[in-house]
Order: C-alpha cells, then structure tokens, then sequence
C-alpha cells in the first residue's frame, strides 16, 4: 500500500485533482468530509464542539452552523486550536479504520487540507501539493465561493504559506492550467504512484 498525502491551499482545486485520481484508481479518503461526519448530530464529537463553543454553533435542524464556527475559529487562533484538538483525533482514528480496510495494493490517497500545517508529512510516503498562485486563490474564492474579499484574505492567511506547502511537497501538481493540462499532469502523477506502490 502506498499512503499519499494530498494538499493544497483553500481554493487550490484539490477537490478537482481528487476526482481525478479517484478516476485513475485511487482509494480516497477525504478528511473534510471525515471531519463533518465526526460532528453530524448524534455523535460525541458535536456534542464536544458545542460544550467548547456554547449552542449558538447550532442550526435550526441540530446540526453544527459551519459558517457560524468557522467565523469564530478563523479570527482568534486559540479557538481554532482548541477546534482541532476535539476533532482531529476523531478525523484520525476513523481514517486509520478506512485504510485498513483498503487492499494491499491500493495507493490511498489522503485528501488533507491542513496537512502542512499540522507538520503531518512524516505520515506519508508521497506529499503531493496542489499549487496555484495566491491570486487564483482569491479569485476562486470570491468568484466560485460567493466570499468576500477579506474573508478569503483571512481564510488564506490562516493556513500554511504556498512557501511551507512546497518544502513538504515530494511532487507538485501546477493547477494554474486548462483542465486538459491539468488532466494530464493527473494521469502523469498517477503512473508515478502507481511505480511507487510496486516498488519501482
């Protein structure tokens, strides 16, 4: 089994690189999605999110008010660490329970948002980044997300520099291109893994 990590800056396109590994053969395990299933209503988790941050990151329908916790978190560095430490061991357990269960000669793919910034790196066999300039960034932010501009900046300013991203990286995937490009450097970057994953 070969274990990759995958990030990239928020508004990178790493949800589109992803797919396209998906497609190729890759196992996925996506930790943002991990992440909203470990506070869904019922579990352990939300009811430690709302005994840390009080019942107004509720919704109407019980369940937890993204944008309500994300505004409080992205502002004051703290709250967001005291955030991560509730639901990061849970995103981490349950992603040990989908690789185990993955065969033994699957290349899994992490989707790991935060990855250079929890200096995960280590766990990894491959660090793939997915890079785009600052200014896409924001433009895809703004543009695709419905942002405004000063959240973006402050959405961007709270995660690792592009600088920090590409030190940790083992391979990078430019994804200031035409989708076609952006394909195809998909279908180079999966015979690399695939090499890898057999020990080539």
């Amino acid at each position: 089994m070969l274990k990759v990590g995958l990030t990239g800056g928020i508004g990178a396109g790493k949800s589109e690189v992803s797919r396209l590994l998906v497609e190729q053969g890759a196992v996925l395990i996506d930790a943002d999605r991990i992440a909203r299933e470990v506070v869904a209503p019922g579990t352990a988790g939300l009811a430690a999110v709302v005994e840390a941050f009080g019942k107004d990151v509720l919704a109407p329908d019980g369940g937890l008010d993204r944008p309500k916790l994300g505004s409080i978190v992205f502002a004051d560095p703290a709250r967001l660490a005291t955030l991560n430490a509730i639901v990061h061991p849970l995103v981490g357990a349950r992603s040990r329970e989908l690789e185990n269960a993955a065969a033994p000669d699957a290349v899994v793919v992490h989707d790991v948002p935060l990855l250079a910034e929890n200096g995960m790196a280590a766990l990894y066999d491959v660090v793939v980044v997915v890079d785009v300039r600052p200014g896409t960034q924001l433009d895809r932010l703004v543009r695709l997300r419905g942002m405004t501009e000063e959240d973006a900046r402050a959405r961007m300013a709270a995660q690792a520099t592009r600088e920090k991203r590409l030190e940790i990286a083992d391979i990078v995937i430019d994804n200031d291109v035409p989708l076609q490009e952006l394909e195809q450097r998909v279908r180079e970057v999966w015979a690399d893994l695939v090499r890898r994953a057999a020990g080539a």
